[in-house]
């Protein structure tokens, strides 16, 4: 019998999580009928799936899934370019790849005034898009995330991602008496509290055993415990160009408009997208709070120098500003180049 409590806060506590050291653990990747990677675009997911090839696993049974935070309105908090990297990696490795978001996104979450929050999207196998949600009670954000790990006040996470993906197993019928594992990309080094996620657990959308719509889902990080270095080396084994936002000096992928950004990266934020920067900046005199406790953005990003690669690379500026991927995906390993943010500016939550 598995007994415990989940560790891992983005998640919250669930009655089946594993006790057992996680070093002993990896499950059966025969044993499921479906497995979903979620694609972030960021090197810790696609190491995530490389890992997964090197393993073995039959590519015919991998699904990729990427949450569109800016839940296809205007482009707010988001790479432009990230949605079509992970287009590009889904057909460079010939793997299916759906969407999911919330209506609207952040930005609409973020504007909400006495009204529920936003109904969520998703693609479903026969091509259509599933809507659920959106009639709960009204309430009023008009405010960013709080820099916090309680995710009721970043709610970044759980709105644009945590919640997406629950609702989209939950409201999927082809689940319901399936075996299905969730294969996300965070690793231990990043943070004292993913330091503490559970590698292998049961998903919180797991009803196994229940009397009414059971599925049996787990939740599996097969690289918690690799370090930097190993997912760069992944990423180079497999000749896997990294998302361009790594190569103008960016540490960390995650939102363009990243509540934890450092001054330099909202230095070069500024720098090579001022109507983007300067949307946010109006957003904090709107709301009268600012993005960072201690000072607004502009303040902030004062404090920063713009990353040099980004300064030399306008090409790359211009890449990462628009909707669709068109250099290669892929090189050979001795092309291959350490992207500029590699082991550097990686701030993010703690």
């Amino acid at each position: 019998m598995m007994r415990g409590l989940s560790t891992n806060p983005e998640d919250g506590e669930h009655p089946h999580a594993l006790s057992r050291p996680q070093s002993s653990i990896a499950p059966d990747l025969r044993s499921y009928d479906y497995i979903l990677i979620a694609l972030s675009g960021g090197k810790d997911s696609v190491a995530a799936l490389l890992h997964l090839l090197d393993q073995g696993v039959d590519p015919a049974r991998i699904e990729l899934h990427h949450h569109d935070v800016d839940g296809r309105g205007p482009p707010t908090f988001d790479w432009p370019i990230t949605a079509g990297y992970c287009r590009a990696i889904a057909e460079a490795f010939d793997l299916p790849l759906s969407f999911s978001w919330r209506d609207g996104g952040l930005r609409r979450e973020m504007l909400r005034d006495s009204e529920p929050t936003a109904s969520v999207m998703f693609e479903t196998t026969d091509g259509n898009v599933a809507t659920f949600g959106g009639r709960g009670g009204p309430g009023t954000r008009l405010r960013f995330p709080q820099v916090t790990a309680d995710l009721r006040l970043r709610w970044c996470s759980s709105v644009g991602k945590i919640d997406v993906m629950r609702s989209m197993i939950c409201n999927s019928p082809r689940f319901l008496g399936k075996r299905t594992l969730i294969i996300t990309g965070e690793r231990a080094e990043e943070s004292p509290a993913r330091a503490r996620y559970l590698t292998f657990e049961p998903h919180r959308t797991d009803t196994r055993g229940g009397a009414r719509r059971p599925r049996h889902v787990d939740h599996w990080r097969p690289i918690h415990g690799l370090e930097e270095r190993q997912v760069w080396d992944l990423l180079r084994r497999h000749g896997v160009v990294p998302h361009v936002a790594y190569q103008l000096g960016f540490g960390r992928v995650s939102c363009m408009h990243c509540i934890f950004a450092s001054p330099d990266r909202l230095a070069t934020i500024r720098w090579m997208a001022p109507e983007r920067f300067e949307m946010i900046a109006e957003y904090e005199r709107r709301f009268g709070c600012t993005v960072k406790r201690d000072a607004p953005i502009h303040a902030v990003a004062d404090r920063g120098r713009p990353y040099p690669a980004a300064l030399a690379r306008r090409d790359l500026v211009q890449l990462a500003m628009s909707a669709f991927w068109s250099p290669a995906i892929r090189t050979s390993t001795e092309r291959w180049r350490l992207p500029a943010g590699a082991f550097g500016d990686a701030a993010g939550p703690g």
